[in-house]
């Protein structure tokens, strides 16, 4: 059953729901200039904003807890049922991978310093070259999840989820470049790490993009079809390492 955005008798419950979605909306404004932020300090080599966009995050993790906060506080007081409910779930889920979609931001910022804060050498222009075209997907998904849950736009939603493939695609092609940059030259194994992270980051993100148009379709049209996926990081990166060093010996 379709959700119904009828007015409520008691005005004030509107107005906690429109204020609890405008924040999430606002969370989801300073989490898509996170990200912009990591890859522009990533493209510039520019470690101190990279630092910036670490000590940002601290406003998107304020953010979820008085969303939180705000969630539990309308459950209890105004005890919703339906689509108000489904309403303040959805919204509270988003609100989870906002953050986290923040987290991956940061873990960009932090593999830039990583890289290019103290090190004598730094990653060549092959190692970096599919991060670009990935962190304009992941943040062309996160934009349409935002214009999505403005409008409760439930065909814009289903496009997103059916763009995440992309993105995947992208994550296992550039994955299997950087395997064989390493063991075609285990010199870069430090620094190819670090961009594994990164495009595992831009990944999540579409991930998480994705969780949220989910949420959206729930939210407007009451059917849950949440999708989860599993990619053991450590596992690829001890691979990928082994494989390298196994080469360089040989």
């Amino acid at each position: 059953m379709a959700i119904s955005r009828e007015a409520h008798t008691v005005k004030q419950f509107d107005v906690q729901l429109a204020n609890l979605r405008n924040m999430v909306l606002e969370m989801g404004g300073l989490v898509e200039d996170q990200i912009k932020g990591a890859i522009a300090a990533l493209d510039q080599e520019d470690a101190n904003a990279a630092r910036e966009v670490i000590a940002r995050d601290r406003i998107i993790n304020g953010l979820q807890i008085k969303a939180d906060e705000d969630c539990v506080s309308i459950i209890a007081l105004r005890q919703p049922l339906g689509g108000d409910l489904r309403m303040i779930m959805s919204l509270a889920n988003s609100v989870t991978d906002l953050e986290r979609i923040g987290d991956s931001a940061k873990k960009i910022a932090r593999m830039t310093l990583q890289m290019y804060e103290g090190e004598t050498s730094q990653p060549s222009a092959k190692l970096l070259r599919d991060v670009r075209p990935m962190a304009e997907l992941a943040s062309g998904m996160l934009r349409d999840c935002l214009d999505a849950l403005a409008r409760l736009d439930v065909e814009k939603a289903l496009s997103i989820i059916h763009n995440d493939t992309e993105l995947d695609q992208e994550f296992q092609s550039a994955l299997r470049r950087l395997i064989t940059y390493m063991m075609e030259d285990p010199r870069t194994i430090g620094h190819a790490i670090n961009v594994v992270f990164i495009i595992k980051a831009l990944e999540r993100i579409g991930d998480h993009c994705t969780n949220i148009a989910e949420h959206i379709v729930y939210l407007v049209e009451g059917k849950n079809i949440q999708q989860r996926r599993n990619i053991d990081m450590n596992t690829i990166l001890t691979l990928a390492q082994d494989e390298a060093e196994s080469e360089a010996k040989g």
